[in-house]
């Protein structure tokens, strides 16, 4: 004899598991819908001072004069161009840390990388990631 719930708990887990095969998966660069053809806009921000000589995730030295950035998933040592949607710029930053901590952002760029992108006096920022 089965137990009076066994049909809504039945539901439940067949439920689960047809969502589970429908969910989109997030590639290293952060795009949840990525094809061929389309590069992603996301947001991005920078930090400088505040954090200057403090370590990062991988052990090193920030340095806000260098080309890095903090990407929350990517390998350290991952070599990533970013494009400044706004202004054309595209230069090329070395993950070193882990972030961004905060907000909706994709990527956190050293002072040097979004003085370079020409968006320093943005807070935040829509860039695009390109592997190089």
């Amino acid at each position: 004899m089965t137990s009076p719930g066994w049909q809504r708990r039945m539901f439940l887990v067949l439920g689960v598991a047809a969502l589970a095969g429908c969910s989109t998966q997030r590639d290293a660069l952060g795009d949840t819908n990525w094809h061929p053809g389309r590069v992603p806009i996301v947001l991005a921000s920078w930090y400088g001072d505040r954090f200057h000589g403090r370590r990062t995730a991988s052990g090193e030295r920030f340095d806000r004069d260098e080309l890095t950035a903090a990407h929350p998933t990517l390998p350290f040592g991952t070599w990533l161009r970013v494009r400044s949607v706004d202004t054309g710029r595209e230069v090329v930053v070395r993950i070193n840390d882990r972030g961004p901590n905060t907000g909706n952002r994709a990527i956190d760029l050293s002072h040097a990388a979004a003085e370079a992108l020409g968006v320093r006096h943005r807070g935040v920022f829509r860039v695009q990631l390109l592997p190089e």
